[in-house]
């Protein structure tokens, strides 16, 4: 993500350049997946919670996503540049808690139907909705709900509606036994294969004849249909044009929210994944823990990933220049090396976790029955 937010997206002779060509588009949406991973851990597991320890559980997730969801309008009122993730992801918690009961199984089946619906449902609804302020929330829209609110489910850059897929295939993967050899290898298969098929079948249908006269229909700008993949294929923002042909849905865009587009990078995302737990599955005691410290990082995504967004401000970080990732890396790593090796929480996940805990005790208290069980590794 960092990557994309820093490097230049081009090579010196114009074309898309091999980090934009793998990491546009995919790393948010890994982010996405990972979040419904993490929801589906903090909800028991391969052995989803139930009753009232659910609720208790669905309203410290809850207090999770509203503090996620206000340091996400915090961060898009400063001039970083970027489109802050934070707000959509606070609201994308919040919309998988009804989902929390629900198996590995049918949530697949759930999510594999999401995908192919929730963009044409969006494609229909967009049209009747204002434009989007800006690409990051900020406190400032507040002062519109529902314009914000449709900003955030259907017209923002990480529209929830649309990326709700993410989140359900990530709550099924957290539904598996992670620590098997065989379901890691299944997702990571599985993952490849998708991303294949996805760029495969898209590819296809975006030649055919009727297909590119509607999508470069548009009369103030004459383009042919290799000059407009050009200049998409960076990615767009968020959508597919609002007033577009239905026949966009058939592009894999990065950030374009099409059905083609959300199952490559489901699919690259599963495969990350997948990968990552059979590398570390395979190491020895010893390289597993050299692995959580060296990559501690991982385990304070919300302090660091707010720290990135500070630093791309120009108060703080001179004119950009592409040698500045290599800072924004080392900064990153070293104190995730840091706390991990103290075993210490991130600041801000600390402030999340103490309200999160916080909340679910108050609500179990008022349901006594409601014991929660031990947390799980």
């Amino acid at each position: 993500m960092m990557a994309t937010h820093v490097l230049v997206p081009t090579d010196p002779d114009g074309t898309i350049s091999a980090t934009q060509w793998l990491a546009g588009g995919r790393a948010s949406a890994l982010f996405a997946v990972l979040a419904g991973v993490s929801l589906a851990l903090k909800s028991g597991g391969p052995r989803p919670v139930r009753g009232r320890e659910r609720l208790a559980r669905s309203a410290g997730l809850a207090a999770r996503a509203l503090l996620i969801a206000l340091l996400g309008l915090a961060l898009g009122s400063l001039d970083s540049g970027l489109a802050v993730i934070l707000t959509y992801y606070g609201l994308l918690f919040l919309c998988g808690l009804p989902f929390l009961a629900l198996g590995a199984r049918p949530l697949l089946v759930l999510a594999a139907g999401w995908l192919v619906v929730a963009p044409m449902v969006s494609q229909v609804v967009r049209p009747q909705l204002a434009e989007r302020g800006s690409s990051s929330p900020t406190f400032g829209q507040l002062a519109e709900p529902g314009q914000l609110l449709g900003e955030l489910l259907f017209t923002g850059y990480y529209p929830v509606v649309p990326w709700l897929a993410y989140l359900l295939v990530g709550l099924a993967l957290g539904r598996m036994d992670l620590r098997r050899r065989g379901v890691q290898a299944w997702i990571a298969v599985a993952g490849g294969v998708l991303a294949i098929v996805a760029t495969v079948v898209s590819g296809f249908l975006t030649r055919q004849p009727s297909v590119v006269s509607a999508l470069v229909s548009n009369p103030a700008t004459e383009e042919t249909r290799p000059e407009l993949l050009e200049r998409i294929s960076y990615g767009v923002f968020g959508t597919t044009p609002t007033d577009g042909a239905w026949q966009w849905l058939l592009v894999v865009v990065p950030h374009s929210g099409t059905p083609f587009d959300l199952a490559q990078t489901i699919g690259s995302g599963l495969l990350v994944l997948g990968l990552c737990l059979l590398l570390v599955g395979s190491l020895p005691p010893s390289g597993d823990r050299f692995v959580a410290v060296f990559f501690g990082a991982g385990a304070m995504t919300l302090t660091l990933y707010s720290l990135h967004v500070i630093m791309k401000t120009p108060e703080v970080w001179p004119a950009e220049v592409p040698e500045s990732y290599q800072w924004h890396v080392l900064v990153v790593l070293g104190i995730g090396i840091v706390y991990a090796g103290l075993r210490h929480r991130g600041p801000l996940e600390r402030v999340v976790a103490l309200a999160s805990d916080a909340a679910t005790r108050t609500v179990s208290s008022r349901f006594p029955s409601a014991s929660l069980r031990g947390s799980r590794p």
